[in-house]
């Protein structure tokens, strides 16, 4: 079915296959006396449904008077019947699904003058002119909703799918980043003092080996739902605030001095998981950019939120305004819980990083 579905010309052709049958064997059951169905009458009922082969390409405002006069040729044909509704509202269906909302309006907006042109001449009093006329209007208006449901129920997919890749990247950003800058600067430790202090060079690649190491696990994690299609994404890395000790590690082996002092009792999980990973760019921006020799986290858990506090005392380098994909993808972490995000230069010197997340 779905190959079929995949087929374009098929569902070009799918009206002129499936609606001819039925509005022929109408015909023939009406029992209002219409024209008889033959030869010319079949003819008339294929070239009723044709324009709806074209109707991907053309627009309401030029598919609308082909499809009035489908209507009106089969009306003539074989008197009023509700079943010649059936090929506008296949059109208007697909209009709503394939364009959206501003098409759906202006489609619905039109749509009751056409109806009253294509079955005026067909009605033999005022109220017939009402009867005919409503129920034709509300089966096409009703065709034109399900379809406006069906490309809002799309949209709210693809939508959902960009903001997975976002995560995605985001989450592949902060841990390569995090790692290669890591690597880069425990690389040039050991490679430094690999003749004068052979020992502390063994513990810089060591260092080197477990960054990586948790690195790759990271990855495998985070792409794990790009492997494997029916796999749930999960709601945020393993690691957590109680993790931080092992990031503030990668960069006293690189020979920054960290201190780190969380106080975060009954934190939820997405917070914990934002918040490392807020932390752990915010360090890894240190290594990367700011050439300082201390830097310090403070972690709080308030009553009503968490603040973060990340603060070095280097040269307060970084992006203009703060606006790099590190500081961007902090921004990102903390709006997705409705929290906020500021990084700059500190009064002091430095470079301060701050952010709230609600609890």
């Amino acid at each position: 079915m779905n190959g079929l579905l995949a087929n374009r010309t098929l569902m070009r052709w799918l009206p002129v296959i499936v609606l001819p049958p039925i509005l022929l064997f109408d015909g023939l059951m009406s029992k209002h006396g219409g024209k008889s169905v033959d030869a010319i009458g079949v003819l008339f009922t294929y070239l009723a449904v044709l324009p709806l082969v074209w109707r991907e390409g053309l627009g309401f405002f030029a598919l609308s008077p082909l499809l009035v006069g489908s209507v009106v040729l089969l009306l003539w044909r074989y008197e009023p019947a509700t079943t010649v509704v059936a090929i506008p509202a296949w059109a208007l269906f697909e209009l709503a699904k394939a364009k959206g909302r501003r098409e759906t309006v202006i489609a619905a907006v039109a749509l009751a003058p056409c109806v009253i042109v294509a079955v005026l001449p067909f009605a033999d009093d005022a109220g017939q002119m009402v009867s005919i006329t409503l129920r034709n209007w509300a089966l096409c208006e009703l065709a034109l909703a399900v379809g406006f449901l069906m490309w809002h129920r799309e949209r709210e997919a693809d939508q959902r799918v960009g903001e997975e890749r976002l995560r995605i990247a985001r989450e592949v950003h902060d841990v390569v980043a995090h790692a290669m800058v890591a690597i880069n600067v425990q690389a040039g430790v050991a490679a430094h003092l690999l003749d004068q202090d052979p020992g502390q060079a063994r513990e810089a690649l060591l260092h080197i080996k477990r960054t990586s190491g948790e690195a790759l696990t990271d990855l495998r994690a985070t792409l794990g739902v790009l492997r494997d299609p029916g796999q749930s994404a999960p709601v945020g890395p393993a690691a957590g605030l109680g993790d931080l000790e092992t990031v503030a590690d990668q960069l006293r082996a690189a020979g920054v001095e960290v201190t780190v002092d969380v106080d975060a009792d009954g934190v939820p999980s997405p917070v914990h998981s934002a918040s490392y990973r807020i932390v752990q760019e915010a360090l890894t921006n240190v290594l990367r950019h700011a050439r300082a020799q201390q830097a310090s986290v403070v972690v709080r858990a308030l009553e009503d939120r968490l603040t973060i506090v990340v603060a070095d005392d280097g040269t307060g380098a970084g992006a203009p305004g703060g606006a790099g994909a590190g500081v961007r993808g902090m921004r990102e972490r903390a709006a997705a819980l409705g929290g906020t995000l500021d990084a700059g230069p500190a009064a002091d010197g430095g470079w301060r990083v701050e952010a709230a997340l609600p609890l």
